[in-house]
């Protein structure tokens, strides 16, 4: 019974470890983060409930301005209801290869790494939900899928429990037609 349960736990962490991004690092075409977000870039995405329900609904503009090693990234939302907020993200690839990235709703310090053709970018996002503040914990994986599209998939939640899903398809407008 012991062996049992042993097993059992272990494969209960193994199971919520996760997939590492270097597997990834084969995979082409390999991402520049500031180059790819470089000028403008349109976003369109979706939060969903952990059940599946779509709540909300939203577009971004982002403004990329790449600098010596950094990337500033000002996002402009507009969500289904008319409402409209806005991120500006100041992000740093430090000597570790690691991008690391502030922003004022976001609690300390963004950690994101590139292998081929994907990020991981891990934080803590400070969300207003009727009139209280909560603390959610954000796990995004962006993959390229060729030089002017990428597809973000973040679980969201707290206490290690996923609350929901934010889904995104990114368009850079100097690929528009």
């Amino acid at each position: 019974m012991k062996n049992l349960l042993a097993g059992l736990l272990l494969a209960l962490i193994a199971g919520c470890a996760g997939p590492d991004v270097q597997q990834y690092k084969a995979q082409q075409p390999a991402l520049d983060l500031a180059a790819y977000f470089s000028g403008t870039t349109d976003a369109w995405g979706m939060f969903q409930r952990r059940g599946g329900d779509v709540v909300k609904r939203f577009h971004v503009v982002i403004t990329g301005t790449p600098g010596d090693g950094t990337l500033i990234l000002d996002e402009q939302f507009r969500y289904d209801d008319g409402s409209k907020s806005r991120r500006v993200w100041r992000l740093a690839r430090g000597q570790d290869g690691l991008w690391r990235g502030r922003a004022d709703d976001v609690k300390g310090e963004a950690v994101g790494e590139v292998a081929g053709n994907a990020l991981r970018w891990q934080y803590t996002l400070l969300l207003p939900v009727d009139g209280t503040t909560y603390e959610m914990r954000f796990d995004d994986w962006m993959f390229l899928i060729d030089d002017c599209t990428m597809i973000n998939r973040a679980s969201m939640g707290k206490f290690g429990i996923e609350l929901g899903q934010v889904t995104l398809m990114f368009r850079r407008r100097a690929c528009a037609p």
